[in-house]
C-alpha cells in the first residue's frame, strides 16, 4: 500500500501515527505529494485533490482520513484504536470529528490569512477562532476526565493541537489550559508524534 501524504498536512499526519502506533510501517509505503500540483487528483487517487489517499494493493484508492485510519486499524488487529462497537467507539468517533473540526476552522482560518487584506473576512475569522477555542476547551474537559486513554480520538486531538502550535501560535490555546498542555507534551513525546512533526 502507499500513503499519499504532505509533511504539513494534520489529516495525514493522524494516519501516519496511526501506521506507527500499529506497527504498520513495512505494509505502507509512504508517498510525499503536492495536492495543489497540476494533475495531482490523478496522480494521489483523490478527485479533490487532498491528502492523505491510501492506495490499495489492487491499485484501488481510500479517502479522507477517518476512512483510512478506520481501515488501517482493521487491518492491524490486534488492539483496536478505533473500537469496532459499543458505546466506546462512538465516543473515540465524536472525539476524532471533534479534532478534525479544530483543523477544519485552523485551516480555514490560515487560508483566509493569506488573502488579501481587503478580501478577508473579519465574521469568518472570528468564527473559526471561536470554534478552535470552544473546541479547545472540551479537548480539554475529555483529557481531564481521564488523561490515560490513548486511542484515535485522542491522536486526533494531539494532531490538532499540533497544527494550531505549527500555524497558529498566536491563539496560544495552552494559556487557559496547563492540564492539556502538560498532556500533549506528553503525547508529543511519544515515537510516533516525534517521528511524525511538521518540518520547522
Amino acid at each position: 500500500m502507499k500513503l499519499h501524504y504532505s509533511a504539513t498536512s494534520p489529516y495525514a499526519r493522524k494516519v501516519r501515527v496511526l501506521i506507527i502506533e500499529q506497527g504498520l510501517q513495512a505494509a505502507v509505503e509512504l508517498v510525499r505529494a503536492d495536492p495543489m500540483a497540476e494533475n495531482a487528483a490523478s496522480k494521489i487517487g483523490n478527485p479533490l485533490s487532498k491528502v492523505p489517499s491510501l492506495e490499495l494493493e489492487d491499485g484501488t484508492h481510500l479517502f479522507d482520513s477517518p476512512v483510512i485510519c478506520e481501515y488501517l486499524d482493521h487491518m492491524a488487529g490486534g488492539d483496536a484504536l478505533l473500537p469496532v462497537e459499543g458505546a466506546r467507539r462512538w465516543a473515540v468517533l465524536k472525539a476524532q470529528a471533534l479534532g478534525d473540526g479544530i483543523l477544519d476552522a485552523a485551516l480555514s482560518l490560515v487560508m483566509e490569512s493569506r488573502r488579501p487584506d481587503a478580501q478577508q473576512s473579519e465574521f469568518w475569522q472570528a468564527r473559526w477562532i471561536s470554534a478552535i477555542h470552544r473546541g479547545v476547551d472540551d479537548i480539554a474537559d475529555d483529557v481531564r476526565a481521564d488523561d490515560a486513554v490513548f486511542d484515535l480520538g485522542r491522536i486526533s486531538y494531539a494532531c490538532a493541537l499540533g497544527y494550531l502550535d505549527f500555524r497558529l501560535p498566536d491563539l496560544d490555546w495552552r494559556a487557559p489550559h496547563p492540564g492539556l498542555a502538560d498532556w500533549f507534551s506528553d503525547m508529543s513525546g511519544r515515537e510516533s508524534f516525534a517521528l511524525t512533526a511538521p518540518p520547522e
